[in-house]
């Protein structure tokens, strides 16, 4: 093991209460382009805000194309080991919270638990009625809208239905930054992996801990906007998938002799 990967993993060992904080790069392993990558779908179609979206039947149709385009590369999508090393600390007891910016929801496949995950950016695993805020299934609204190119409304109330992820112009629950605030208060090492921490308020949360002097480690193939930050302990350039699961391995294995 490396220098850099070795020194991760001592800091997993000593650590009790880790928060991992993650971002696309962790999700390409498992097929998932970033929307703002060189062949992300952002870079051909425009993304549909928020307000326009409730406001416009035509936005809403708009919306739900390019929903439906990415459905079947999320619905069939699995973890990688990236997903799994966290699920593994994560058993051990050693996690506050896992907090992600991804919508793709490889956490919860992997075994990461509700109580512990915190999805920033909302899940495109379930949709949600804009109005009485009720859940339900993708797979039958994806369908429905395939075949009648309407958009989706609620059977319970009739309002807007859309895939419970936050678009731009909409605010973060109040819920889930509270949670992610709050793990990163209590946090005695935050994990950055496969996030250019570029993206605000998420990119924050791990700062929160800094401010305490906690330990921060980031992993990621190509340059973060922390790299250059006062209070980061290490940083590792590389795939999260080679890094992260044999430190874990090397951190949860028993003492030597």
């Amino acid at each position: 093991m490396s220098d850099d990967r070795a020194e991760l993993a001592l800091l997993l060992r000593r650590a009790q209460r880790v928060l991992f904080f993650t971002g696309a790069g962790i999700s390409t392993g498992s097929g998932i382009a970033d929307y703002r990558g060189p062949d992300g779908l952002w870079k051909t179609r425009r993304p549909v805000e928020f307000r326009d979206f409730m406001a416009s039947a035509s936005a809403r149709v708009e919306y739900w194309d390019q929903k439906l385009e990415v459905w079947p590369q999320i619905r069939d999508a699995m973890p990688n080991p990236t997903h799994h090393a966290i699920a593994r600390f994560e058993r051990a007891g050693r996690v506050v919270a896992v907090v992600t910016q991804n919508i793709d929801g490889l956490h919860r496949k992997a075994g990461t638990g509700v109580e512990l995950l915190v999805e920033l950016h909302g899940s495109n695993l379930e949709v949600e009625c804009m109005s009485c805020h009720a859940m339900s299934e993708p797979d039958p609204h994806f369908a429905a809208f395939a075949a009648t190119r309407e958009a989706p409304r609620c059977s319970a109330c009739g309002g807007h239905l859309k895939p419970a992820t936050i678009s731009f112009g909409q605010s973060l629950r109040e819920r889930d930054l509270s949670r992610a605030i709050g793990a990163a208060r209590s946090a005695d090492l935050v994990v950055a992996l496969g996030s250019t921490l570029s993206v605000h308020p998420a990119a924050s949360i791990p700062l929160l801990a800094v401010e305490r002097g906690v330990p921060y480690a980031v992993v990621n193939r190509g340059q973060t906007e922390h790299d250059t930050l006062a209070g980061l302990t290490l940083r590792i350039d590389g795939d999260t998938s080679e890094v992260l699961p044999p430190a874990v391995d090397a951190a949860l294995a028993p003492p030597a002799g």
